[in-house]
């Protein structure tokens, strides 16, 4: 394994500490590992909290931030973080309106938040909860019941994060969180596995000439394993699974989103994007905004994930509207 670390054991407490270094517009506790806005939560205004296991950056903590999230809590590398980290955002960005934790699905995930919200309403915090569960590949995965939280936890936290700077109640924003899920689906193929620094060997083994089918961002297993081919291959396969879940009709307009699993250069990034846009023409399927790169990734892991969001006009708005984090910005 060869790694920029300084020790397996401390990955995630020297990262947290890079990012407060690099980033004086936010605020990192790195003993209790909540990464929160260095300005305080706006009266009256709801926040945003959210969180997973580490390795998947720039998710989380690359998006707290004006326009996305109030506050981050980053676990161990693909381990949940724990309800007193979930509870302590929840404490220091609270504003007075409540808080919306957006939970990607997984098991760990899940059970950790819905207990962290649950002391949050012992201390008389109001909490909604958004479920991301975009992921059409497979259902009832190794790490969760039902379907994976994958790419389409960036585009949930950046609209209801919109919809929160626009003032917006405590419904409200959690509906839009709701909402933007409901229309987004998303799948993954990975080239190679990744390697945990703990663990120091990939996670799977895969041959050279083949490709996981529907991976998970956690290196879980996918649909199928099959042989390497051509992107435009690859990519027409990963659509029809999207689009036979989520028909699109002549027309329609989408957010199209294709992400990096964390060792796919850019330059392959722009040929998948590329073939999904030509897919979605001969489907009269508008692309109404794009982004390409890596933001919800697995580590080193080579590999690409396709999300579409099925948008109108509300949700190009929130889309639009400014974004200042560290991974993400326009409209500032």
């Amino acid at each position: 394994m060869k790694k920029l670390i300084n020790s397996p054991d401390e990955v995630v407490t020297d990262a947290l500490a890079g990012i407060a270094a690099a980033h004086p517009g936010l605020s990192v506790d790195t003993k209790a590992r909540v990464i929160t806005r260095a300005a305080q939560t706006r009266i009256g205004k709801v926040a945003l909290v959210s969180g997973g296991g580490s390795g998947h950056e720039p998710l989380h903590g690359g998006f707290v931030g004006t326009g996305m999230l109030d506050a981050a809590c980053p676990g161990e590398v693909f381990t949940s973080p724990v309800p007193d980290q979930m509870l302590a955002a929840a404490k220091a960005v609270d504003g007075g309106a409540g808080v919306v934790f957006i939970v990607k699905n997984y098991t760990g995930d899940v059970l950790n938040f819905r207990m962290a919200a649950e002391f949050a309403e012992e201390e008389g915090i109001s909490v909604q909860t958004v479920l991301v569960d975009d992921d059409v590949a497979v259902q009832d995965s190794t790490w969760t019941a039902g379907r994976r939280g994958t790419g389409a936890t960036l585009l949930v936290e950046k609209m209801a994060g919109a919809a929160a700077e626009f003032g917006g109640s405590l419904a409200e924003v959690a509906a839009t969180g709701r909402r933007v899920n409901a229309a987004s689906r998303s799948f993954a193929v990975a080239l190679t596995s990744c390697t945990t620094p703990a663990a120091g060997r990939p996670g799977f083994d895969l041959p050279e000439d083949e490709i996981e089918v529907g991976v998970g961002i956690h290196g879980e297993p996918g649909r199928s394993r099959e042989k390497i081919r051509p992107a435009r291959q690859i990519v027409a396969d990963a659509m029809a699974a999207i689009l036979d879940d989520q028909p699109l009709d002549p027309g329609e307009e989408v957010i199209a989103l294709v992400n990096g699993l964390g060792g796919t250069p850019l330059l392959e990034l722009y040929i998948v994007f590329g073939e999904v846009a030509s897919v979605l023409a001969a489907r009269g399927v508008r692309i109404a905004r794009s982004l390409v790169g890596n933001y919800v990734t697995s580590l080193d892991m080579a590999g690409v994930s396709i999300t579409l969001c099925r948008a109108d006009e509300e949700l190009l708005t929130l889309w639009d509207a400014p974004v200042n984090t560290p991974a993400l910005r326009w409209g500032v």
